[in-house]
Formats: C-alpha cells, sequence, structure tokens
C-alpha cells in the first residue's frame, strides 16, 4: 500500500529529514527499500549536496522554456574552412537538435552568423570604445591593436542586443572557426564578457553538445567549467600534427595516461572569473581572421573532471584526473595548453564520445551522479 503511493510520486524523491538540510542517516534503510523497489531517491549527505540537487530539479523545470542560440548559416558546405575536419560533427545534425529538445524540452535557436558579423561591423567605434572604456582596467591585453579590441567588443555588443531581446536563451555559440570568412574577428572576448556579465553558458564553434553538457554542470553543481579539445598522447602524429607540435610534453608515468588540452592556440575559452591567469592575446589559428584574438587563460592546477554528454543524452562520459602543469610551444598551435592525467588512459581513447570535452576543477563524479538521477541519465565512466 504505502510502497504504491511512493511509486505514484513524481520522481526521483529528495530525501532531506534531517534539521541539518541532509538526509537522517536513520533514513538510508527506506532509501535503499525504496530503491530496491523500483523508487528512485536523492538522500544528500551534506547541506551543499542538497543545494545543488534543487538547482537541479529547478534547471529541469526552466529548461523547458530556455533556449540555444547557435549563429551558423552552412556549416561544412564545402565553402567553410577546414572542410575535411568540418565535415560532419553530429552537433550540426537535425537529429542532434532533436534528441537534445526531446530529452531536455529546451529550443535550439539558429541565427545567421553572416548577418551577426555585419551588424557588428556597422557598430561605430565611437560605442565600442566606450564600452571598452568601461571594461579595460579589469581586461588583461597583450599585443592587440585598437582595431582588434574594437572588433572583439562589437560582437560582445551585438550578441547582447539579441541576448536582451529573448531572456529565455541560456547558452549561445558561434560556428567560428569553420564560417570564420563571416567576422573579422573571434567571439572570445564576447564569452568572456557574457559569461561575468550574466553567466551565460558560451559554445565555442556552436556546439550545441558541449553547451548542454555545460548547462548541466554549471546551472546545478557551480564548479568552474570549460571547452577544450583533448589530444591523447597515444593519439602520436595525429595529434602532433594537427597542434604543429615536435613532440609531447614530458610527464611522469606511463604517456598513455596523458592528454594534452588545447583550443585555438591556448587552453581554451576560460573566463575571467574561473581563472587563475588570464590575457586576452592575438589570435594563433591560420583559419581565423588576422584581426581576431583568443583567450590564454588558465584553471588551477590540481584535481579535474572530464565531462560529455553521450546521444541520445540520456548518458555522459564522466572521467576524474588532474591537471599537472601546462606546456608551451613556440611557433605551435600550442602556445599554452594544459597536461591531463586520467587513470586509465587506453581505455579512455577507446570509449572518447568527442574531441570537444567540458573541464571542471575538482573531482565532481559524485555530485554529477546525483544530478543524473534528476535528468533520469547514466554515469558512463572509466
Amino acid at each position: 500500500g504505502e510502497l504504491e503511493k511512493f511509486k505514484k510520486l513524481p520522481q526521483p524523491l529528495l530525501i532531506v529529514t534531517s534539521e541539518f538540510g541532509t538526509v537522517s542517516m536513520w533514513d538510508w534503510e527506506i532509501n535503499s527499500f525504496l530503491s530496491s523497489n523500483g523508487v528512485k531517491v536523492i538522500g544528500p549527505t551534506n547541506l551543499e549536496k542538497t543545494k545543488q540537487a534543487c538547482r537541479a530539479f529547478a534547471l529541469k523545470r526552466q529548461l523547458k522554456h530556455s533556449k540555444l542560440l547557435a549563429y551558423q548559416d552552412n556549416p561544412a558546405s564545402g565553402g567553410g574552412k577546414q572542410d575535411a575536419i568540418f565535415k560532419r560533427f553530429y552537433w550540426w545534425e537535425p537529429e542532434c537538435i532533436e534528441a537534445i529538445e526531446k530529452k531536455y524540452g529546451v529550443t535550439v535557436v539558429k541565427k545567421s552568423f553572416k548577418q551577426l558579423g555585419e551588424e557588428a561591423s556597422a557598430i561605430p567605434d565611437e560605442a565600442a570604445q566606450k564600452v571598452w572604456k568601461q571594461r579595460k582596467a579589469n581586461t588583461p591585453t597583450e599585443n592587440l591593436t585598437n582595431r582588434a579590441i574594437l572588433s572583439a567588443v562589437k560582437v560582445y555588443m551585438a550578441v547582447k542586443r539579441d541576448l536582451d531581446a529573448d531572456p529565455d536563451i541560456l547558452a549561445a555559440g558561434i560556428n567560428c572557426l569553420n564560417e570564420s570568412m563571416f567576422s573579422d574577428t573571434t567571439p572570445c572576448l564576447a564569452w568572456n564578457f557574457l559569461y561575468e556579465d550574466q553567466r551565460l553558458v558560451w559554445g565555442c564553434e556552436a556546439d550545441l553538445v558541449s553547451m548542454m553538457t555545460k548547462i548541466l554542470i554549471g546551472k546545478t553543481i557551480d564548479v568552474p567549467f570549460m571547452m577544450t579539445n583533448l589530444y591523447p598522447f597515444q593519439m602520436g602524429y595525429a595529434a602532433l600534427k594537427h597542434e604543429h607540435i615536435p613532440y609531447f610534453p614530458e610527464v611522469e608515468g606511463a604517456p598513455e595516461n596523458y592528454i594534452l588540452a588545447a583550443h585555438c592556440g591556448y587552453f581554451g575559452v576560460v573566463p575571467q572569473a574561473f581563472s587563475t591567469q588570464w590575457t586576452l592575446k592575438k589570435k594563433v589559428l591560420a583559419i581565423v581572421d588576422d584581426n581576431a584574438n583568443a583567450i590564454d587563460g588558465r584553471f588551477a592546477e590540481g584535481d579535474i573532471t572530464l565531462v560529455k554528454l553521450m546521444p541520445p543524452f540520456d548518458r555522459w562520459s564522466i572521467v576524474e584526473g588532474d591537471l599537472p602543469k601546462y606546456a608551451q610551444f613556440e611557433n605551435s598551435d600550442c602556445l599554452n595548453g594544459a597536461v591531463i592525467r586520467v587513470p586509465n588512459g587506453k581505455k579512455l581513447v577507446d570509449d572518447l564520445v568527442s574531441h570537444h570535452y567540458i573541464i571542471t576543477t575538482g573531482h565532481n563524479l559524485n555530485e554529477l551522479d546525483m544530478v543524473s538521477k534528476v535528468f533520469d541519465m547514466e554515469c558512463v565512466t572509466l
């Protein structure tokens, strides 16, 4: 009788029964009984986890009237940059969008990157200079011309205009590499400003799967996160050639357990709020405009977690590791990348779900496992 009543409740059940905002130890038996009978329960063991669970439930509700915004025109159409690499990414496929919308209730909105580039260029220098004047003192730059800075600020202003017109947008991304001909800059600075302004989740290359993964992390367990490319040492020359580096960094222990993490010349787009070091510098990649910029930022060294959603988005890949150091290679596409160590590199490479992964600071498997229960997802670990 009582069990049937529990089974009819919306699940998972959040069991918070102590005065300290946690599960009471005396309820572990009941929770175990309910679980064994197919009732999904979450029994947080500290107040922070209770808050994280509450944020996850709130996000689940919020997603049903939220949007992901992607600026792109004709990705991988044969007319873009590096089409050999970009010819087929899952995040561009209609079935990917359908799967994300079906699983989370979000709406994916597409807008023209070409039009955005034109709108940004049309913003007067004086208006951009005014915005930059307010930001300049708190935004370290190196070797950037005034034109490069103003171009970057204009993209920020143009995207912000679209966001202000639609407050339901939780994340935005631009197909900034493959269709870089539509802009004289890159959106790295814009993403930094928009995260600082309104905690907008950004998507390098308009990767919707990365954007959705970041939302599920950033809006629940609230730890620093970013997206980068993974270059496992095991991939040998395929990875070295792409990054234009002669060899992998020296490491302690088995090289197969190491990955070089880099994106667009540096570690990747890291907001200042998450960084131990941060400078906006000149672009590195050949496929973007000479006027473009890139962020040289760092996470704290120490424990990290690799995370990425897996189609059809009822699972995510989660691997705990650590970031012992950064590595620099002159005249390469990796001027400052992160060295990441994982427990079982061979298994990791066999099971990798993308070249794009989200890195979070800290070991977060336990907390993400709890979030998984709210969204009815499975954690796939090493």
